[in-house]
């Protein structure tokens, strides 16, 4: 199982038109195969921050998935970026 996890940035005035944007991608990546979630979402305290969350079967399909990446007019609106990658070795529920 892999995760993704982190946070975006892009101009605070742009995060709802950028978020908006994203919405195929999000659609493609739940549709996809070896996806159990995905999702970006506005932060509820910092204006700009977007945070991030995936959740695969295997890097073979985060990478599948990727291959076709971003738009380049979504790219040059991330400020900045701290995304990792997490590899889960057993799940438990609470």
């Amino acid at each position: 199982m892999i995760i993704i996890s982190g946070r975006l940035y892009v101009a605070a005035d742009a995060r709802d038109a950028y978020l908006a944007g994203c919405a195929e991608i999000v659609e493609q990546a739940r549709a996809a195969p070896g996806c159990h979630d995905f999702s970006l979402s506005a932060d509820l305290v910092e204006p700009g921050r977007i945070n991030v969350y995936e959740r695969w079967e295997s890097d073979t399909d985060v990478e599948r998935f990727r291959g076709a990446g971003q738009n380049e007019d979504q790219t040059v609106q991330i400020q900045a970026a701290e995304v990792r990658k997490y590899r889960i070795s057993g799940i438990e529920d609470p």
